[in-house]
């Protein structure tokens, strides 16, 4: 029998339960996955806001919106437009019956556990498809998923092999590059724009002056070809920089502070080409770039929320 078994609302950036449905299925295999859900919930800020887990008689869905969750567990025959319309109207209750500031503040578990009755209902509505009244939103539920299906969640990606749950560890193949291919940053700071629209402005500068080198050099003003190499070095490393500053990598502390040696040596050798305040300039401003680079740390695991 397709059927729907729970659902829970998670707060995406450290997995925090904020309510969930009372289970009454107490089966070896969901049992099994109630695990899933505790290892999806730590990355949720990895995964695409639309996603199944398959797992073997059972499927669990989720999306996420404005920093929450929605996930529930079914049959692996119930219609995937059924499940992703039950998770959008959870979402939509949700979003109209919580301020999302106080998602965001939670510290308890379980804090909008009220809203199981809301959740209950609509289980209990979908589980009996006949007395649904929203032909035409499934329609548009339908198109929706053809046109951008769920992306499907592997074991090796979760870090579970065979049905039995496992550390996910980089040093396995493909699962390493997956989690560094989906790794999020902590959101933006003002001073992190500041930061990168500085490090661009330096990049524009030194590409700008390495190009009037080489006009020099071409007319023969005895403009030395290394200084045409400072400068452009600068332009990289400035960009590097920006890139560092938005987009995980591996060593990427380690980058930063290479990166801003190279800017360092890049300026002294140009010594003679700038004044003082020129070179404190850019010295001070990949700096503090770097200090914006070591700040901005990659999303934390998330912690054990027994879910």
């Amino acid at each position: 029998m397709s059927m729907i078994l729970s659902a829970s609302v998670i707060r995406v950036r450290d997995g925090l339960p904020l309510s969930a449905s009372t289970d009454n299925e107490q089966g070896t295999g969901v049992q099994e996955c109630r695990k899933y859900f505790k290892m999806l919930s730590r990355k949720l800020a990895q995964l695409p806001d639309r996603s199944t887990l398959k797992t073997g008689h059972y499927n669990i869905n989720f999306i996420s919106s404005l920093g929450v969750s929605y996930m529930m567990l079914c049959t692996e025959n119930y219609p995937n437009v059924l499940a992703f319309s039950f998770l959008d109207e959870l979402q939509k209750e949700f979003i109209t019956t919580y301020n999302m500031s106080k998602t965001n503040t939670a510290v308890r578990p379980y804090c909008f556990i009220e809203f199981d009755n809301f959740i209950q209902r609509t289980k209990q509505r979908y589980n009996n498809p006949r007395s649904l009244s929203t032909k035409i939103n499934l329609s548009d539920m339908q198109t929706e998923i053809k046109l951008r299906p769920p992306y499907q969640i592997s074991m090796c990606e979760l870090g579970a092999a065979n049905g039995v749950t496992s550390a996910f560890s980089i040093d396995y193949k493909g699962a390493g590059k997956i989690s560094s291919a989906h790794q999020r940053l902590e959101p933006a700071t003002l001073s992190g724009i500041v930061a990168f629209i500085l490090s661009l402005l330096c990049g524009a500068l030194n590409l700008i002056r390495g190009f009037h080198a080489i006009e020099s050099l071409l007319q023969s003003d005895g403009e030395d070809f290394n200084y045409i190499i400072a400068f452009f070095l600068g332009t990289a490393a400035c960009l590097y920089q920006c890139y560092l500053l938005v987009y995980y990598t591996g060593w990427r502390n380690v980058k930063s502070f290479l990166t801003f040696g190279l800017i360092c040596l890049c300026n002294m050798y140009l010594y003679e080409l700038r004044n003082l305040w020129q070179l404190f300039f850019h010295v001070t401003v990949g700096a503090f770039v770097t200090l914006q680079i070591w700040l901005r740390q990659a999303q934390g695991k998330a912690p054990d929320y027994d879910v």
